[in-house]
């Protein structure tokens, strides 16, 4: 089984999982590899899930165990636009739970805080398939966020000159 099949059984499981133990129905919008795997947009090694916290309630907590390896990112230290949802995309195979991915251009926005070998890599594959303005927008929309903490906007200032010429952004 491949890793787009492996992850989206886990999620399939997941959402049994809220079923069974009656908890409201909710989105979860993933983003980092795990994304790139469910949005096919690659198919790297990863089994880690990365979502982003919608301020989830405790009970919560319950149902996203059964994920086993997953980060719940806070959307304060996310380098993310205030305006992802409206470009991710809904996975139509869950009926309960309402899953997203984030669109290519918001995850390669989200991996120029870091640049490491894995992040070059997902971004070499992404950026064949992307719109180059559109990352440019959403590179603007995340450096006008008040929310974000400054630390990590400083990171990303950093990384963008270098980001802006490998990829003639």
């Amino acid at each position: 089984m491949n890793n787009y099949d492996l992850m989206i059984e886990e999620l399939k499981n997941l959402e049994k999982i809220a079923i069974a133990l009656e908890v409201e129905s909710f989105p979860i919008y993933f983003l980092g590899g795990s994304a790139c795997i469910l949005g096919k947009y690659t198919d790297r090694a990863t089994r880690d899930f990365d979502f982003i916290d919608l301020e989830y309630s405790a009970r919560l907590g319950k149902v996203f165990r059964y994920l086993g390896d997953f980060d719940i990112l806070e959307y304060e230290s996310t380098i993310l636009s205030p305006f992802y949802k409206d470009r991710a995309i809904r996975l139509e195979q869950f009926q309960y739970l309402r899953v997203f991915i984030l669109s290519r251009e918001d995850i390669i926005v989200s991996k120029i805080i870091r640049m490491d070998t894995k992040d070059i890599e997902d971004i070499n594959l992404l950026i064949k398939q992307s719109d180059k303005n559109l990352i440019s927008q959403i590179i603007n929309e995340v450096l006008q966020r008040k929310d974000l903490y400054q630390t990590k906007k400083s990171a990303l200032i950093k990384k963008l000159p270098f980001f802006k010429e490998r990829y003639d952004v």
